[in-house]
This record gives structure tokens, C-alpha cells and sequence, in this order.
């Protein structure tokens, strides 16, 4: 076999495994799809071959460029990792980036059937794992888990003579220190009720606390409806 041939078999076999990888996450809607982990893989390919067969001589080393590699792609990987407030979001898809450049490498390298095996294993990760990962979501009792900020939005319906004094209610309710009040507004609805709508930022998710709260605001005799929903501003993976 030609090096031309062994050369464009590596590379569309680095490119064919990131185009895999990246299937899953485009799938997913996530930020860094499938031509995004495909040229990451064929990038590292690439960079690995040149080191493998552009450099000759007792000095050369071509484990330097694939090392360069590793490094380098953790300034890309950095791009897609946003933090907002308590929250950080794009670790996975970070992690996956990095993991599509090592596929590429080892393809780029010769190692095809490790490439293979190894696109195998990280597709598996991001999908097999999930469930387990969700299971452990729901136990905010992990220790060293961060929690999710979340926005919580109240809707209290009474008629329009208790206006004031719904509103003022309302407030105190939510006027606790765990909370940050946002707003809180009128709505005149066609049936001829208001609406108070009120907005609170929690910096973490407490569903009890917002119970408590609301209990004045529910056993009052003016108050025709209460309803309450909550928002979590953590960014999937």
C-alpha cells in the first residue's frame, strides 16, 4: 500500500469517527455537532500525520505534534463552556470535543481499529450514561453538586376591589431573604379579574420554601387562584 493511500485512509476514517461522534450531539441539538467534531477529528488526524512523515532525522519527534494536539484543543473546548451565575454549562460537550480529537489522532497515528473502538466508546458515553446521570440529578443531596438557579413566576387572581391589598400580600409572601423579587404586575383579564404576576430569582431550586410562602397568600378569602411555576436557568450538557 501506498503512503498516498494509507494517508487518505486515515484521514476519512478520522473524519467518518468525529462525523459519528458529532451525529449524537447535532442530534441532541447541543452547540458542537457534527461537523464541528468532525473537523476537530480530522484536524488532529491531520496534525499527526504531518509530524508522523513530514520530520526525518535523529531529532525528530513526532509524539510533539500529537502532544500539541491534547493541548491545544483545550482552547476550543474553553469556547463552549459558558458559566451563568452558580450554573456551568458545555463541560460535556467540551469533553467531547477532546475526546474527538484523541479519535483522530489514533487514526491519524495508524491505530484505526483503536479509533473505532474508541468512537464506539464515546458515543456510548453520551447516550448510555444519560439515564444514569439524570437518576443522579434528582438527588440534590449529592455532596458538591452545584444547584440550578431557577426563576419563579406566581399568578394570583382576585377581583378588582382587593387589588392593593392582594398585591401587598403577594409581596410579603415573597419578600424572603432566599429570594430576589424581580417584579410584580397587574392584569386586567377579560372576565373581569386582575392578575398579580410576580417574578423571583432563587439561587437554587426550593420548591418547599415557595410553598410556605404562598400559604398566607392561598388561604386568603379574596384570592380566587393561585398558580405558580418555576424555571430553571441551568444549561443542559
Amino acid at each position: 500500500m501506498s503512503h498516498t493511500t494509507e494517508f487518505m485512509i486515515r484521514i476519512l476514517v478520522a473524519l467518518a469517527c468525529g462525523a459519528a461522534i458529532g451525529f449524537e450531539r447535532q442530534w441532541r441539538a447541543r452547540t458542537a455537532g457534527l461537523r464541528t467534531n468532525a473537523l476537530v477529528s480530522l484536524g488532529a488526524a491531520l496534525f499527526v500525520v504531518m509530524g508522523a512523515f513530514s520530520f526525518h532525522g535523529p531529532d525528530a519527534d513526532p509524539t510533539r505534534v500529537a502532544a500539541q494536539v491534547v493541548s491545544g484543543i483545550g482552547f476550543l473546548g474553553a469556547g463552549v463552556i459558558m458559566k451563568q451565575g452558580a450554573t456551568i454549562s458545555g463541560l460535556n460537550t467540551a469533553a467531547t470535543l477532546w475526546a474527538s480529537a484523541a479519535v483522530g489522532s489514533l487514526a491519524g497515528g495508524g491505530m484505526i481499529g483503536v479509533a473505532l473502538v474508541g468512537t464506539a466508546t464515546v458515543m456510548a458515553a453520551n447516550t448510555m450514561l444519560r439515564p444514569l446521570a439524570r437518576l443522579l440529578d434528582r438527588h440534590h443531596s449529592v455532596a458538591g453538586r452545584e444547584q440550578p438557579e431557577v426563576d419563579y413566576q406566581f399568578l394570583v387572581t382576585c377581583k378588582p376591589a382587593d387589588e392593593v391589598s392582594v398585591r401587598a400580600l403577594v409581596f410579603d409572601a415573597i419578600h424572603q431573604p432566599q429570594f430576589t423579587v424581580r417584579s410584580i404586575a397587574a392584569i386586567d383579564e377579560p372576565d373581569g379579574t386582575v392578575t398579580i404576576s410576580a417574578q423571583v430569582h432563587s439561587e437554587e431550586r426550593t420548591d418547599s420554601a415557595i410553598e410556605t410562602a404562598l400559604a398566607a397568600v392561598v388561604r386568603a378569602d379574596h384570592v380566587t387562584s393561585v398558580r405558580w411555576s418555576a424555571t430553571e436557568q441551568a444549561v443542559t450538557d
